[in-house]
């Protein structure tokens, strides 16, 4: 089985990614577990591609492997595209996903546009090459409450189209058909499986 190193620590996207990859033969290791001194690169980005690419040239070349980092995030129409690259840190720099989602519905309270989308964007760098991007889109709105106990960040808000659950609810095995990282990863594959 082939190895692709990620530069996440993000337990619950590290399961969705290792959910996605073993389905073409492929171990996801995070490059936080393969090497001791990793710093977390801080993503100064303003934008998903930016803060993606930062992240996976700026291990790439430390380390000297091959890395994929992914930024996303949900982006709220009748908010302006907020929380967007704020999305893991929206309600405070301790990255609570239940503090985050929270303030969504707070800030959607009395509006009727509840159309939103998660987006991601991947990068997978190699030292000394092009660095190669992919990505995703899942569109939805955003619930009136938080429901159920599945997936993480904001999915117990988004309702994706055509579904009547939240993301939360509907699993992983049916999340990982539709999300808008399994977009990405697919685009993602297209690009780079000649390459590994």
């Amino acid at each position: 089985m082939k190895t692709i190193y990620v530069a996440t620590t993000n337990q619950g996207k590290l399961r969705e990614l290792r959910e996605i990859f073993s389905k073409i033969k492929m171990d996801v290791v995070s490059v936080f577990d393969k090497f001791d001194d990793v710093e977390d690169v801080e993503e100064t980005g303003v934008t998903f591609e930016e803060n993606a690419r930062l992240k996976a040239e700026t291990i790439a070349e430390i380390y000297k492997i091959p890395v994929l980092a992914d930024d996303s995030g949900l982006e709220v129409h009748a908010l302006g595209g907020e929380p967007g690259v704020y999305s893991a840190r929206y309600a405070g720099e301790e990255k609570n996903d239940q503090e985050n989602l929270n303030k969504v519905l707070e800030k959607l309270e009395g509006k009727e546009d509840r159309g939103a989308s998660f987006k991601c964007v991947m990068a997978f760098a190699r030292p000394s090459m092009e660095t190669v991007i992919s990505d995703g889109t899942c569109d939805g709105h955003i619930s009136e409450k938080p429901q159920g106990e599945g997936g993480f960040g904001y999915d117990p808000i988004f309702v994706p189209a055509g579904y009547n659950e939240t993301m939360a609810q509907i699993g992983p095995d049916e999340k990982n058909k539709i999300s808008h990282r399994k977009r990405a990863i697919d685009s993602m594959i297209d690009q780079i499986k000649p390459l590994l």
